[in-house]
Order: C-alpha cells, then structure tokens, then sequence
C-alpha cells in the first residue's frame, strides 16, 4: 500500500489550502491515480487498522439497493449515521442508483423489488439494476467499453443526503497471456508451479491444453476496475474505498467467472481535513505490513447471495488504529 501513502505524502505537503463544505478546512490536490494488482495481495491500508466488517457490510448494503442504515446498525456499522434521517432515511444514494435507477414517466407497475420482496401494483417508473446488467454484459460481451455503473443521477442529486463521492465505475475484461493461463490453472488444480514443468512439452501442446481449459470452464479473462471519484478524504474515506471496490471486483470476477486483474482509483479532489494532519504524519512513519489475501466462498455465483461469513480475509496484520473526527 505504499502508493497510498505516498499519495498522503503528497496531498500534506504539497495541497493547496482550501474551505470547504463542512467548514473545517483542508489541504488539496486535483487530478490523481493509484493502480493496485489484485493478484499481489488484497490492498488494504496496513499502517493503521481498517475496519474490515464495516467494509464488508457496507458493500453488501450497496447491493442490497438499500438506502436506510437500519441493515448497517443492526450489523455494528455506524460509518452513515450523521447523514440519516430520524428513520434512517438517506434520499436516493448509492445502493437504490446500483440496483434501482429509475426514468422515464410515471407508469403503473407491480413486481419484484431490488430487496427480493413482491410489491403489489403502484404508480411508479421503469428502473434499471445497473449491477445485474454490467455483469450480464461481462459475461456476454467482454471486450465491451461499456460496462460502466454510475451512481450519479443529476436528476436525483437533490434527493440526496450526500452526493456519491465515489460515483463512477469501469470494468474492462482483458485477455490472460495463454502461457500465463496455463500456469494458473496448473496452480489451480494442483499440479507443479516449477516454470519448468509448466513449460515442457506437454505445456506447450496449445490444442491439449486450450481444449483441457476449456472444457473445466477456466477463466480467459483478467477483470479491471477503474473508480472515478470527485471528492476523496484522503485519511478516512479513501482506505475505505479501495478496499470496498477491491472486494467488489473480486466478488463481480467470481460470478463472471474472470480473474480479479487491477484496481485502478481515479480522483478529482483529493484532500486531508486540516484536523487530520497529526494523523497524517504519525501513520507516514509507519512500515507498511505484507498485504493480506482474501477468500470468497466459490460456491457464490450470483452476486445477490454473498453473506458477510462468505468473505473472509486471510493474514491482516496491521498497525495500530488511529483516530480521527469525521467531517460532516
């Protein structure tokens, strides 16, 4: 995680101070890039605890198309708390743009919700489950430029008890190297890893093992997922969001059956809360920890039925918390 840290490097001593919306103030850069192979170890921030399970559970809220935080308390999640309403309420946010982006004229409709329940007939408009269609188009059409999910519904926006922040995904299937393939489906069935063997002739055959591959159905395609986000806390929201959106292309490659390839996080505002500088600095002189792995359940193959206890995360070794407020 060190381009993390390198980037907090950055925006502390070369942002520009700026107000803000909340009033606290902030140092800022515009217009930056970090890239994280997937294949190298789970990323997320080892030089200070993050709270996996809120990860975890938040995520799987945002599927749900849910927009009230009553899921998150009941599971010890309180990350959206200052922005609900008095029920819980949170205007049309991420999960209901996911699963539920509605246009077009009021019409008269029944059917099955984002959350699996029936509703009887009502007055309402057509919707859209962008997540269910980008995989649909994965499967169906892998060198497509279009597999994209956005969350930002101008039309909505006003609704909104936050804007998204993190509000627009591309997902881009690319090509494994045949030679690559055969070393990890040797990997993956258990046969040796020594390049050697994996290089001999019986390797080399492209008609054996191209036909052995597929017949066992074995992934031809890495998955990439480039994250555009206007606004970044750099400190408290941007570990949060790589590791989220991390988790999210591994969860989309193992229903695509693809291969989790890179996490590419794109921002335009990136900045640190002038109350979080002394944070900041203690965590840059920290030694990064190796990355951890992450194990989903491979009998998942929609996406709809992932449960908290279907992910898990293997080796976290991690620096102490560090706290800090958070800007409202």
């Amino acid at each position: 995680m060190r381009q993390y840290l390198e980037l907090l490097h950055k925006v502390l001593y070369e942002g520009v101070a700026k107000q803000d919306r909340t009033g606290t103030g902030t140092r800022s850069i515009f217009g930056t890039q970090t890239r994280f192979n997937l294949q190298d170890g789970f990323p997320i921030v080892t030089t200070k605890k993050i709270h996996f399970k809120s990860v975890v559970h938040e995520l799987l809220w945002f599927l749900k198309g849910s927009t009230n935080i009553t899921y998150l308390k009941e599971n010890g999640v309180h990350i959206w708390d200052e922005w609900a309403d008095e029920n819980g309420e949170l205007g049309a946010v991420y999960g209901k743009q996911w699963r539920n982006w509605e246009y077009g004229e009021v019409i008269f409709k029944s059917g099955m919700g984002a959350d699996g329940e029936w509703y009887p007939d009502e007055w309402g408009r057509k919707s859209i489950d962008q997540i269910e269609k980008v995989i649909n188009s994965i499967k169906t059409d892998p060198y497509s430029r279009r597999h994209i999910v956005s969350a930002w519904n101008v039309a909505d926006l006003d609704t909104m008890a936050l804007p998204p922040c993190h509000l627009l995904m591309h997902f881009n299937c690319e090509p494994i190297p045949y030679q690559l393939r055969i070393k990890l489906y040797a990997d993956a069935v258990g046969l040796t890893k020594n390049e050697g063997e994996v290089n001999s002739n019986m390797f080399n055959d492209s008609f054996l093992w191209s036909q052995v591959m597929n017949e066992a159905n074995f992934p031809k395609f890495y998955l990439d997922c480039l994250l555009y986000q206007r606004s970044q806390d750099h400190f408290l929201g941007a570990p949060f969001n790589i590791a989220s959106y991390s988790l999210l292309t591994h969860m989309i490659a193992q229903v695509t059956n693809t291969i989790a390839g890179e996490f590419i996080h794109t921002s335009g505002d990136v900045h640190l809360y002038s109350n979080h500088y002394e944070q900041a600095l203690l965590q840059l002189t920290r030694e990064p920890y190796p990355l951890p792995t992450l194990k989903l359940n491979p009998e998942i193959k929609n996406i709809d039925d992932f449960k908290f206890e279907d992910i898990e995360l293997i080796g976290y070794k991690y620096h102490p918390h560090i706290k800090a407020p958070i800007a409202v």
